[in-house]
C-alpha cells in the first residue's frame, strides 16, 4: 500500500503554489514514496540510550589559562599619555 497518493502530489503542489506537468506528477509520487520509506526505515533505529546533540562532531574550545603578565609598571604607562593629572590620564571634557 502506498502512503502517498498523486491526489497527494497535486494537493501539496498546489499549497505550495507550484505548478506540476500533469506528466510528471506520477515521478514525483514515485520519487516521495521512497523518500518517506526512507524515513520508515529511520524510525526503525533505536536511540532511546542517545542524547540528543546539535552537531555531528562535539566542538570544544581550547582555552588557555588566564595569566597576569606584568610589561610595564603604571609610572611608564601614564608617562606615555600625551597629558596627565595625578595618577590619572587628563581628557577633553566630553558634554
Amino acid at each position: 500500500m502506498t502512503k502517498i497518493s498523486s491526489s497527494d502530489v497535486r494537493k501539496v503542489a498546489q499549497l505550495a503554489r507550484l505548478e506540476l506537468p500533469a506528466d510528471q506528477i506520477e515521478t514525483y509520487t514515485e520519487q516521495l514514496e521512497e523518500i518517506l520509506s526512507y524515513v520508515d526505515q529511520l524510525q526503525e533505529i533505536d536511540t532511546e540510550n542517545i542524547p540528543p546533540t546539535t552537531r555531528a562532531v562535539e566542538v570544544v574550545n581550547a582555552m588557555r589559562d588566564d595569566l597576569v603578565e606584568v610589561n610595564c609598571s603604571r609610572e611608564d604607562l601614564l608617562n606615555q599619555a600625551p597629558h596627565r593629572e595625578g595618577d590619572f590620564f587628563r581628557v577633553p571634557k566630553i558634554l
